[in-house]
């Protein structure tokens, strides 16, 4: 099937361009990107007043399955990546089994195929049963379809092991993505440590708990000429550690969440589960450095961190409730109002940090640009575009959202996946002036 989009704004700094452009399908591959395309396509969709921008990747999702059906599916999970703009989204291993093994990599690739919304890039545990003794098959995995490899949110804290891993995945030509958290210091822990946690009497995660395993990391990474990625960075002392890293030219990335970028520990006043995460909210200062390494480029990606639970789980007392927050339905529309709307950002670097970049850390050549020959994976965003969150009308089968009553402007109306419209659900024929 041909699409010709007409007439839109095309941002994607990796190709150069910004400007009024037509972008031509021809399968699931671009054709052409140009002025004025002269083509007789099978369907032709009015961009005009839209932006179009490569498809958005999200490098930090949590989709459940399998194990923890109850929580998400992989049906649903793409479900709620395609409404929020997502063309391509990395599932971590915390599953049931974990994903160490071909076997369940080779599952999740299955099931996601079945569900065929998005593209779905399993990443896959970097010890056996993400217990932080063994390592994987990194090879073999990688042979099946993992993109990287993380522990997430059980660290791995013997630096002998992780000195192997970042060996092994620097071979296995694969992204390391490490959790960074001193279990020790962090334990017990449920909110961030500080004036906000000793007035509420509560147990808090320090930041040294998270900036310890950084240093020890940037250390490692530096030593080794090997690669590692710092998912979800939140603190400031972090931030100073990737920024000066980068400087000396060790090969250290990082990521942050929208709920880290805007919300701090303030949000805990009276304890709501919908505000527990870990890393935990933290401080006015933290966020502030944060946004400042998002503007600047030590930030080098937005990850969701899309963590559903159910609402039995998350309505437990505050001490007992899980950790984790849903994001893959907001996280595009709280870039746009609150930072590019905010003239924080340029809509420039919203595209790198939800596409171009993600694309290059994990080696996806063929996506995170628009460009022809590259894979026709695209977001096509409404910058005027106003609504309410609204959880109860989430694809995820998670409810538990921070951002729920935020008035927002801004966000997809068409995700393209493959050459196929996939969202809106009926193919299209109810979007935006198609």
């Amino acid at each position: 099937m041909t699409i010709l989009l007409r007439g839109g704004r095309i941002v994607d700094p990796s190709s150069g361009l910004d400007g009024i452009l037509d972008v031509l399908i021809d399968g699931r591959r671009i054709a052409a990107v140009g002025p004025g395309i002269g083509a007789s396509p099978d369907r032709t969709i009015d961009a005009r007043g839209l932006v179009i921008v490569p498809g958005l990747i999200d490098m930090h999702v949590h989709l459940r399955e399998p194990g923890y059906e109850a929580k998400e599916t992989i049906a649903a999970g793409v479900r709620a990546a395609a409404r929020g703009g997502f063309t391509t989204i990395c599932a971590m291993p915390n599953t049931n089994p974990v994903n160490d093994c071909r076997e369940v990599t080779e599952r999740i690739l299955s099931e996601a195929r079945r569900a065929g919304l998005a593209n779905v890039l399993p990443i896959a545990a970097v010890t056996r049963g993400s217990r932080g003794e063994e390592l994987v098959d990194m090879p073999g995995l990688a042979a099946a379809g993992a993109v990287a490899f993380s522990d997430d949110g059980r660290p791995i804290t013997d630096s002998r092991i992780m000195r192997r891993a970042m060996e092994g995945a620097s071979a296995a030509g694969r992204l390391l993505i490490d959790h960074c958290e001193d279990r020790a210091l962090a334990e017990g822990g449920v909110m961030h440590e500080g004036r906000v946690s000793a007035r509420l009497g509560l147990p808090g995660i320090p930041s040294a708990s998270e900036e310890i395993m950084i240093a020890r990391d940037i250390v490692l990474a530096e030593a080794l000429g090997t690669g590692v990625h710092i998912a979800h960075l939140s603190t400031a002392g972090g931030v100073r550690m990737v920024r000066d890293a980068k400087a000396r030219g060790v090969n250290i990335s990082a990521e942050a969440t929208p709920h880290h970028l805007l919300l701090t520990d303030e949000a805990l006043e009276t304890p709501d589960t919908n505000f527990k995460m870990n890393p935990p909210l933290r401080s006015a200062s933290d966020a502030a450095a944060l946004i400042e390494g998002l503007r600047t480029g030590v930030v080098d990606a937005i990850a969701s961190d899309h963590a559903p639970h159910t609402e039995g789980e998350k309505g437990r007392p505050f001490l007992e409730a899980p950790f984790g927050v849903v994001g893959l339905e907001t996280a595009v529309s709280l870039v746009l109002d609150r930072f590019v709307g905010a003239n924080i950002i340029t809509l420039g670097r919203f595209v790198e940090v939800l596409s171009n970049n993600p694309a290059r850390l994990l080696g996806l050549s063929d996506k995170g640009r628009i460009a022809a020959g590259a894979d026709a994976d695209l977001t096509v965003l409404d910058p005027d575009a106003s609504f309410t969150v609204e959880k109860d009308k989430f694809e995820s089968k998670g409810r538990n959202t921070p951002f729920n009553g935020w008035r927002l402007k801004g966000g997809p109306v068409i995700t393209i996946v493959g050459g196929r419209v996939v969202y809106p659900f009926d193919g299209g024929r109810g979007a935006r002036r198609s």
